[in-house]
């Protein structure tokens, strides 16, 4: 095993947009599309990577994303509205899901117009995406700016936690012996542009599943 030190942007590396480390380390996440009602009746649909889940105490689930623009409709949608549904794709309707970024006039019903499903919510003013095997639906708790100086773009960037109010599951999926929340049927994971630190070498954005290994025993001494 040869282990390389990497402190600063590697040289080879020189688009000035490019989250160097995040290619270095294409480390994959959970892909999502984050849904909310717009300011005129609109639905809103925002592709989402970049988010972490973590429960405490006996009914709380929150969700963290990591990387919110404040210039998008997303995050007008929830600051207005204090609510979304946070909706799973599996890789058999992710094309669709990705014309959800392609789709995104403030006039447009942006579900809709990706060719899938909207249907309201059980318990948040939001709209679900019927074709996702796991939708959840969330209300807005806070935001933290992520840094100092705005993007390369031009605007800013928040982490946004979401607390669950209410899931809504496929039973294929929570049934293990059927369908399954994992393998090629199950979570979608982002995994972007793995980049070659040395050769400046990248590979295109890609999706993936998890493997189930194996179970090891928790033998802690």
């Amino acid at each position: 095993m040869t282990k390389q030190d990497f402190s600063a942007r590697p040289e080879i590396i020189t688009e000035p947009w490019c989250t160097w480390q995040g290619f270095m380390t294409a480390i994959p996440s959970l892909v999502l599309v984050v849904t909310g009602w717009k300011a005129n009746g609109k639905e809103n649909a925002c592709l989402q990577s970049w988010a972490s889940f973590v429960g405490g105490g006996i009914d709380e689930f929150v969700c963290i994303l990591g990387a919110v623009s404040t210039s998008g409709h997303m995050y007008q949608s929830l600051k207005e509205t204090g609510a979304c549904v946070l909706n799973f794709p599996t890789y058999g309707i992710y094309e669709r899901c990705i014309k959800t970024i392609g789709n995104n006039e403030y006039e447009t019903d942006e579900i809709t117009a990706a060719g899938l499903t909207a249907e309201p919510a059980s318990k948040v003013n939001a709209p679900r995406i019927q074709e996702c095997f796991l939708n959840i639906e969330c209300e807005y708790l806070w935001e933290h700016k992520l840094f100092e100086n705005t993007g390369f773009f031009g605007y800013d960037e928040v982490a946004v936690a979401l607390k669950a109010i209410n899931i809504c599951m496929d039973s294929d999926y929570y049934d293990e012996s059927k369908l399954g929340r994992y393998g090629k049927t199950g979570y979608l994971f982002q995994i972007d542009q793995p980049t070659n630190p040395e050769t400046g070498v990248k590979s295109p954005i890609m999706a993936g599943t998890l493997e189930v290994r194996d179970p090891l025993p928790w033998d802690t001494k």
